[in-house]
């Protein structure tokens, strides 16, 4: 399944939350789409087994960025496993709480609207609060279990 379900190509996002201590948790999210214009929500699919999720859903809002085409070791950073994920990481928190990545190609300040379990993943809708967007730059795609970029013009 994973094999022929790699031929459909998808942009990266990271998802991230101030803890309850102050610092930043998140993860890379693969699994990630518009769900509703009205009203405005997304949806994102988390493995059950993430140790970064938690700390995001008890946060309530949490920044989605979309990630620019130069930054597969962000991807590394935030998809590996360990407490300290965003060290080397450029990231801010925005005026409204949501932690982001410097350089991404758009972001989201989201709520969490709800979650749903699915198999080995838990399905999330979240609510958009605000969002922003380059006006240039290429994705991070990830096609065949291997990064890969997308040139448009």
């Amino acid at each position: 399944m994973r094999e022929v379900l790699g031929h459909f190509a998808s942009g990266i996002t990271v998802v991230a939350a101030l803890d309850g201590e102050g610092r930043p948790a998140g993860l890379a999210v693969q699994s990630f789409a518009s769900l509703s214009l009205d009203p405005p929500l997304v949806l994102l699919c988390v493995a059950r087994t993430s140790t970064s999720w938690p700390a995001v859903r008890a946060a309530g809002h949490f920044g989605i960025s979309i990630l620019a085409a130069d930054q597969r070791e962000v991807c590394a950073a935030l998809g590996r496993r360990g407490p300290d994920k965003f060290a080397g990481v450029d990231w801010t928190v925005s005026e409204e709480g949501a932690v982001h990545i410097e350089g991404a190609l758009a972001t989201l300040h989201c709520a969490v609207h709800a979650v749903h379990d699915a198999g080995d993943h838990h399905v999330v809708t979240a609510r958009v609060l605000a969002l922003d967007a380059r006006d240039d730059g290429a994705p991070l795609l990830y096609y065949r279990s291997d990064y890969a970029t997308g040139v448009f013009t």
